[in-house]
C-alpha cells in the first residue's frame, strides 16, 4: 500500500497532490486545535501516532506498491473523528519518510490511499450503524470495531491493488497468484487487533474513544 516513487505515472501523482491539497487543507482548517492540545487529550493522540508508527515499519511485501502492515485507520476513525485520523496518518507518513521507508514524491497518494480512503470508509461504516442500528455496546464493538476493520482493510486493498491494475503495473494474473488469496488473511488481524483495542478502551477508558457514548450504548440499556 506504501507506492514507491518510479512505481506509479507522474501525472497521477500530480493529480493526488491537487486533490490531497483541498482535502487536507480544509482538514487544517477546521480541526478544534484547543480542544486537541489539552494535556490527557494531546497525550493520547501523539501516544496512538508513535505506536503506529512502530506498527506501520513491521511491515510484509508482497510486491513493490502492494505491501501489508498494521492500519489503525479504523481505530483512529473511532477514537479522534475522522480528521484528526486524517491528521495522524500525515504524521505517521511523514515520519517514514524522514527514516527512509516512504519517498515523499508519493507522499500525497499514500496519504490519500492509506489515509482518506479507508477513513472515509470506517467513518461510513461508523455512521451507518450511529443511524441504522441499535445502539447496544456490542453492535458498537463487534460491528464499528471487528466488522469495520475487516471491511475498511478488505476494500483498501482491493482498491490499491485495482489502482496498480489501472495502471498496467501488474497483471490480473499475477495478483490473483500472489496477492487476492491472502485478503482474508491480511483482514483478520486488522479486524482482531482493533476490535481488541477498542473493546479495552471503551471498557476501562471511554473517554479515549469520541465516538462512544456510555449513555447511549451502556446505561439504560
Amino acid at each position: 500500500m506504501n507506492y514507491p516513487y518510479g512505481l506509479l505515472p507522474d501525472s497521477w501523482l500530480w493529480t493526488a497532490t491537487i486533490i490531497y491539497l483541498m482535502v487536507l487543507i480544509p482538514v487544517l482548517i477546521h480541526l478544534p486545535w484547543k480542544q486537541m492540545a489539552e494535556p490527557g487529550k494531546l497525550h493520547v493522540f501523539l501516544g496512538t501516532c508513535v505506536g503506529l508508527m512502530v506498527l506501520w515499519n513491521m511491515s510484509a511485501t508482497f510486491l513493490p506498491g502492494l505491501d501489508y502492515h498494521f492500519l489503525g485507520t479504523t481505530l483512529l476513525t473511532l477514537m479522534f473523528g475522522w480528521r484528526q485520523a486524517f491528521l495522524a496518518i500525515n504524521l505517521i507518513l511523514l515520519s517514514m519518510i524522514l527514516g527512509g521507508h516512504a519517498d515523499w514524491q508519493t507522499h500525497s497518494i499514500n496519504a490519500l490511499i492509506m489515509g482518506l480512503l479507508p477513513i472515509a470508509i470506517a467513518q461510513s461504516i461508523f455512521n451507518f450503524a450511529d443511524r441504522k442500528m441499535v445502539n447496544n455496546f456490542f453492535i458498537y464493538v463487534l460491528f464499528n470495531g471487528f466488522f469495520g476493520a475487516a471491511l475498511t482493510m478488505c476494500l483498501l486493498l482491493l482498491s490499491s491493488s485495482c489502482l496498480l491494475l489501472l495502471g498496467d503495473i501488474y497483471t490480473l494474473e499475477l495478483l490473483n497468484y500472489k496477492f487476492y488469496p491472502y485478503l482474508p488473511l491480511l483482514m483478520f488481524p486488522e479486524a482482531f487487533i482493533t476490535g481488541m483495542l477498542i473493546t479495552i478502551m471503551v471498557a476501562m477508558t471511554p473517554g479515549w474513544v469520541s465516538t462512544f457514548d456510555d449513555h447511549r450504548y451502556i446505561h439504560g440499556k
